[in-house]
C-alpha cells in the first residue's frame, strides 16, 4: 500500500498561483503533482519552436482548453480546438503545433513524470 500525502486532500489549487516556467521560447509550464498523477499547464505561442519526443514509460493524455493546435502522433496531425481530448500511447513521437492563440494545452501523467517533478 502507498502512502497517500494528506495535505493534498481538500486543497484548491489555482494555476495562475503555482511557479512558472519558461521551457523555451514560445512555451510556458505550470505544474501539479501528487505521488500518482501529475498535470501540466502549457500556455503556447503560435510559431513556437516544435520538439518531436516520445516517452516510453507513460501515456500521455492531451487536452486543449483554449485555442487549436495540431497535435501530431507518429507523423499524423489532429486538429484539436478547445475541449478536445487525445490520448498518446507510451512509445509514440509526438508534439503540438499550435495554430491559434492563446493556445492552452493540458497534460495529465500517470504516472507522474520524474523528469518534472521538483
Amino acid at each position: 500500500m502507498t502512502t497517500r500525502n494528506a495535505a493534498l486532500f481538500s486543497t484548491v489549487v489555482n494555476w495562475d498561483e503555482l511557479p512558472v516556467t519558461q521551457v523555451r521560447p514560445g512555451v510556458r509550464r505550470r505544474v501539479y503533482a501528487t505521488d500518482e498523477m501529475m498535470i501540466c499547464h502549457h500556455e503556447l505561442d503560435v510559431g513556437m519552436t516544435l520538439n518531436p519526443h516520445r516517452h516510453e514509460d507513460f501515456d500521455q493524455l492531451v487536452h486543449i482548453a483554449e485555442g487549436r493546435a495540431n497535435y501530431y502522433v507518429d507523423g499524423v496531425a489532429h486538429d484539436m480546438r478547445a475541449g478536445s481530448f487525445l490520448l498518446v500511447p507510451r512509445g509514440s513521437e509526438h508534439y503540438v503545433e499550435p495554430t491559434e492563440a492563446p493556445c492552452v494545452n493540458i497534460d495529465f501523467f500517470v504516472p507522474p513524470r520524474a523528469d518534472l517533478l521538483p
